[in-house]
């Protein structure tokens, strides 16, 4: 019997408006700025033609706007449905009694799992006075090392513990029916995703670069991963 191939799409979020000021952002909620606005959209259009059935974002508006306006673009011309499970009476109320309106949808789930890394302390500060104040060298420590954490925020081996397991309890599930999936978060969140499927080091995944807005597609196919060229 042959067995079931999916896609999975990975997409960091466009430019925020903190992005553009050059401020740490972390978990601190900002929306996308222009700039990060038709990022979103041009992402959107280049996976337009990639059948999408399960949308997963992080909890931050940032990556869900990015989520919405690349599908603003599909071909499918599919809704995407935010669904709250285990959350009262959104939950509750939110049931949608249309079979056609149903096949309609793509439903979107949102996770704080897949929120960007933590910056503690540095959240809301600018990234060229904190280099003036703690020095380059300490701050570079800070946003690329693997371990080392800013000030009570997390280091990318924390992200990594709480982004990984996510992916392997829940999304892999959907991949394995062979269901496509989009996941629309962060860079820090997103490269713990990649060192997971790329089986990269420690090493190696503080020197890798997700680009804002970019798709990174995947096929998955009888537990084995490849990347799409």
């Amino acid at each position: 019997m042959s067995q079931k191939s999916a896609k999975l799409i990975l997409m960091r979020h466009g430019e925020s408006e903190w992005n553009r000021l050059n401020l740490f952002t972390g978990w601190v909620d900002i929306p996308l700025s222009l700039k990060g606005i038709e990022e979103a959209i041009e992402g959107g259009k280049k996976i337009a033609h990639v059948p999408i059935d399960v949308i997963f974002t992080s909890s931050l508006i940032r990556a869900q706007m990015t989520a919405m306006l690349a599908m603003a673009y599909h071909s499918s011309k599919k809704v995407p449905c935010v669904q709250h499970p285990h959350e009262g009476k959104l939950e509750e109320w939110s049931h949608v009694y249309s079979q056609s309106a149903t096949m309609n949808c793509v439903p979107v789930y949102c996770a704080w799992e897949l929120n960007e890394r933590m910056y503690g302390k540095l959240q809301g500060l600018n990234k060229r006075e904190t280099m003036d104040k703690f020095g380059e060298e300490q701050v570079q420590i800070w946003r690329r090392s693997f371990d080392q954490a800013p000030p009570e925020g997390e280091s990318l081996e924390m992200t990594a513990a709480r982004t990984i397991p996510y992916f392997q309890e829940k999304i892999l599930p959907v991949l394995k029916k062979g269901q496509n999936v989009f996941i629309s978060a962060h860079g820090n969140s997103l490269r713990s995703i990649v060192m997971f499927l790329d089986e990269l080091s420690h090493t190696q995944v503080v020197k890798l670069e997700i680009a804002t807005g970019e798709p990174i597609l995947y096929t998955f196919c009888g537990e084995k991963w490849s990347r799409d060229v």
